[in-house]
């Protein structure tokens, strides 16, 4: 009879807080269940922040098509339907005063006979093709936001306050009948 008496006591000993088998259905459903639901939530709160909603201000036309749009763009102008073209004067205060206003970067200044008279020498053409392509740190202008023949005035305007007697260029035949 004392075998019985320990299979007993040894039986009592290993028992646990799992008595039934619905109580370890249930233990192992939430074994598995609350870690998930832990996890999913601290994905959630660690990868949350102002957002927009759907339908929101992320979605609106102005939104998608400043998300889409080219890098560059082309302006091709007229320069019969631009309007009148500007002065020599006009463009130098606009474009070239920076450097030549100046003498920044070696440029010659506006009204320094001297070192514009060796440019001078080498002829209107010479430096309109300068001016256009551009020469040293000087950048080239043509094909910017003034015309060819704006950039030519402005040159004239340059040499002849230097000393030149460059003749102002016309305004192309199309923009002149425009502008009559």
């Amino acid at each position: 009879m004392s075998g019985h008496q320990d299979q007993d006591q040894d039986h009592g000993a290993h028992e646990g807080p799992i008595k039934t088998p619905k109580q370890l259905a249930w233990a192992v459903f939430f074994a598995f269940v609350v870690p998930i639901l832990v996890i999913i939530l601290l994905a959630n709160y660690v990868t949350t922040d102002a957002k927009p909603a759907a339908g929101s201000v992320g979605l609106e036309e102005q939104a998608t098509a400043a998300r889409i749009q080219p890098i560059g763009t082309i302006k091709l102008v007229d320069a019969s339907s631009a309007g009148a073209l500007k002065t020599g004067e006009q463009v130098f205060q606009a474009q070239c005063a920076a450097c030549h206003g100046t003498g920044a970067m070696g440029a010659p200044k506006l009204g320094d006979a001297a070192a514009w008279g060796p440019r001078i020498k080498t002829g209107f053409e010479a430096l309109l093709n300068s001016a256009l392509k551009g020469k040293n740190a000087m950048s080239p202008q043509g094909g910017g936001e003034h015309s060819d023949v704006e950039i030519a005035r402005a040159v004239v305007y340059m040499a002849n306050n230097a000393g030149a007697k460059f003749d102002e260029p016309k305004a192309p035949a199309a923009a002149a009948s425009a502008a009559n």
